[in-house]
């Protein structure tokens, strides 16, 4: 079974993402956050979704089009070092991604559809690896990962950016705890 990762198995950055994801088996917690994240992205409407907090800033449609970028690329990496390839894996420029993605001339319903199906494709992931996977190791970034790790920062990635909805998006977020229930 996965455990919380220890330090040393991710770059310091991501304990932003891992410190916001509690106890309990993240398999049951990823799916759990799946569930409530839809609840609150199904809240905002159309309209609401084309809010920035700033004219400089990502509209609500591009968080949710870089969340689940990011997620495919960290459960991607998950699948990478689970499997045992020994390759690098490759930065990711968050900004990058948004300036091609064109996310907000898409519905905010089909981001909200996209969020459903990769998370659904990360739980599948996760559920499907056997317990030696868990505690593979690879670099991304430059830096070592676990791939415990992976899902713990995958989990803690939307937490993140949910929470930021909620302060500076002004979005109503009633999220259940990042815990088993």
């Amino acid at each position: 079974m996965p455990t919380r990762p220890a330090p040393d198995e991710f770059a310091a950055y991501y304990a932003t993402y891992t410190s916001q994801v509690g106890d309990g088996d993240i398999r049951d917690l990823i799916e759990q956050q799946r569930e409530s994240t839809l609840v609150l992205l199904r809240a905002i409407s159309e309209e609401a979704s084309r809010h920035r907090y700033a004219a400089d800033k990502w509209s609500i449609r591009q968080v949710l089009s870089h969340i689940n970028d990011t997620e495919r690329v960290f459960t991607f990496r998950a699948f990478w070092f689970a499997r045992g390839f020994a390759s690098p894996m490759p930065g990711f420029d968050q900004d990058d991604g948004i300036r091609t993605a064109d996310a907000d001339a898409r519905t905010w319903a089909s981001h909200v559809a996209e969020f459903d199906a990769v998370r659904s494709a990360t739980i599948a992931l996760f559920r499907s690896l056997p317990e030696a996977a868990w505690t593979r190791r690879g670099t991304a970034s430059d830096n070592p990962v676990s791939v415990q790790a992976l899902a713990y920062i995958t989990a803690g990635h939307v937490a993140h950016h949910v929470k930021l909805l909620g302060e500076r998006y002004g979005v109503k977020v009633e999220m259940v705890p990042l815990e088993t229930r």
